[in-house]
């Protein structure tokens, strides 16, 4: 598995298996556990997803040792909030029944970000999380977003396929150390 070099130094694969819309419980463990079995290691959910806790139990089932994984989460704007950040956090870990995350990232650019951000650095700085980052950050709010703390975003997840290929936001992504993460990378099936 080739892996990229975040901007906090931490290695993170370049390929991984995103969890979004399995909302079957037995349904998201199994893939996830298909998925592990084949040689994925960065497994990607988000509380708004519903199945963290299945993501979990496969892999812990998995018997794969913890450090060989990278773990992402995602931060719900109904909690996008200094203190309710703190709280989804827990929940999350909780809920993947893990001492740590690779990445946690604020879902969406809405609420009080600014304060979400603030618990983020918390949680980076505690070593709970190895790295935070966004997503669905346009070019604009991810600047506002560095020229305010002092921990510059390690990730800003965008939909990014053949069709929508944001060129111009990746170059301000390189061009700011934010290492651009695709979902949809398959175009969610669109145009055969």
């Amino acid at each position: 598995m080739h892996h990229v070099i975040l901007n906090n130094g931490i290695e993170m694969p370049i390929l991984g298996l995103g969890v979004y819309q399995i909302e079957e419980e037995s349904d998201c463990e199994r893939v996830v556990s298909e998925a592990l079995e084949l040689g994925y290691r960065l497994i990607d959910t988000a509380s708004a997803y519903g199945n963290e806790a299945a993501v979990g139990r496969a892999i812990r089932a998995s018997g794969i040792p913890r450090d060989e994984l990278f773990v992402t989460t995602k931060l719900w704007v109904d909690s996008a909030a200094e203190k309710p950040a703190r709280l989804a956090f827990n929940q999350s870990l909780d809920r993947l029944g893990l001492d740590y995350l690779d990445l946690y990232l604020i879902h969406q650019p809405y609420g009080d970000v600014f304060g979400a951000w603030r618990a983020l650095e918390t949680l980076y700085r505690s070593g709970l999380v190895k790295a935070i980052g966004v997503s669905n950050f346009h070019p604009d709010r991810l600047m506002d977003l560095i020229c305010h703390h002092s921990v510059v975003p390690a990730v800003n997840q965008v939909e990014t396929h053949p069709f929508y290929q944001r060129r111009d936001d990746h170059a301000f992504m390189q061009d700011n150390r934010v290492q651009h993460q695709s979902w949809a990378s398959f175009a969610e099936g669109r145009n055969n």
